[in-house]
């Protein structure tokens, strides 16, 4: 009730401006002579009229017992209507010039009232009322449009969101797996760093079941989960692993998908560090480039075969990231590149249209 009673606020005198506005263009040729106001008024009633049959013709038309596909008995009943809208309009603007002091009262009560209406143009009054209608028509079918092109984006974003929880339900255990695998390759080595790294492992869990890492997180709430994961890999490596991040702070607030870095580090990990003896170091960055997020995770181990390609790249960590990615902008305005960086080593870049997640938003 408060927002109809808000529109009606400002819809009355937006009506009341447009058709004054109209009357006075109308109006225009006449007021250069020297009586101006009486062509004036006459020009403004005419318009005042058709703006107060405006709301009747449109609920009449509103009521009408026929469908859209049968728009030509629409038409036909809409022409019947509006000969008698025109002479109804005849004596509105009779009364309104009554009203105004521009005519006598007499004149409503007048039998030739009609006759002089036509001898002015019942035709023009007709044309008018069709382009009411028509606009009215005009304005419901755009409606209509904008209300299917919600629907269709509501449907678009459903599947992304669907696609992009399904790979996640793929990705969980696939990383539960290796960091299981991790695990049970200390117990009997090493119980009490085995103990850490279960310990750090519910952690991982708690923050991967959060709700609110389901589709989309804050890049900050992304590299809070690889410090975890980190953490079970430092115990396992120890000063073998080195990490460096560079992180720009005014992209710490993007919005991210959940869970698709912690992969690309598992990849440099296991192809490119865990096979030396020396280990190696992982360099992570993340940066504004262009209104994009740029983000790289590098490390310095042996690099890329020559053979290899994207298309022979077989890991199920790699592949959901990059699909994941994709689903996350299902426009096209993704882009993930890996090659061999010049001074060794691989390098993998992300780059996505950088939007900033709202900290309410991030909170729930």
């Amino acid at each position: 009730m408060k927002n109809t009673g808000r529109q009606l606020r400002w819809r009355i005198p937006a009506a009341a401006l447009f058709w004054t506005c109209i009357g006075v263009v109308f109006a225009l040729p006449t007021l250069a002579a020297a009586d101006w106001r009486a062509p004036l008024l006459a020009s403004l009633t005419q318009w005042w009229a058709w703006g107060l049959l405006t709301p009747a013709i449109i609920a009449i038309d509103q009521r009408l017992p026929f469908s859209r596909a049968q728009s030509l008995r629409r038409l036909a009943t809409q022409l019947g209507l509006g000969v008698a809208a025109a002479v109804l309009h005849v004596y509105l603007r009779a009364a309104l010039a009554a009203l105004l002091g521009a005519a006598p009262w007499s004149k409503l009560a007048d039998i030739h009232v009609l006759a002089i209406a036509a001898s002015e143009g019942v035709l023009w009054s007709l044309l008018i009322y069709c382009l009411i209608v028509g606009g009215w028509w005009a304005y419901q079918s755009h409606q209509l449009y904008m209300a299917a092109e919600l629907r269709m984006e509501r449907m678009e974003r459903s599947h992304a969101e669907a696609r992009l929880n399904a790979l996640r339900l793929q990705l969980d255990p696939h990383f539960l797996f290796n960091t299981l695998n991790t695990i049970s390759a200390q117990v009997q080595a090493e119980p009490k760093l085995a103990r850490q790294m279960i310990e750090h492992l519910g952690d991982l869990l708690r923050l991967s079941l959060d709700p609110k890492s389901r589709e989309e997180i804050a890049l900050s709430d992304e590299l809070d989960f690889l410090d975890l994961y980190l953490s079970i890999q430092t115990i396992r490596f120890g000063d073998k692993l080195r990490v460096t991040r560079h992180i720009a702070p005014e992209v710490l607030r993007s919005a991210v998908p959940s869970l698709f870095i912690q992969p690309l580090v598992e990849n440099a990990i296991r192809h490119g560090i865990s096979h030396r003896a020396a280990g190696g170091a992982i360099v992570i960055s993340a940066r504004r480039v262009d209104g994009t997020l740029e983000i790289i995770v590098r490390d310095d181990g042996a690099g890329l075969s020559p053979n290899w390609s994207p298309r022979h790249a077989t890991g199920l960590g790699l592949r959901l990231t990059r699909e994941r990615i994709a689903g996350f902008h299902p426009d096209g305005a993704t882009q993930l590149n890996i090659e061999n960086h010049p001074d060794g080593g691989v390098q993998v870049s992300i780059r996505m249209p950088l939007r900033l997640i709202e900290d309410a938003h991030a909170s729930t």
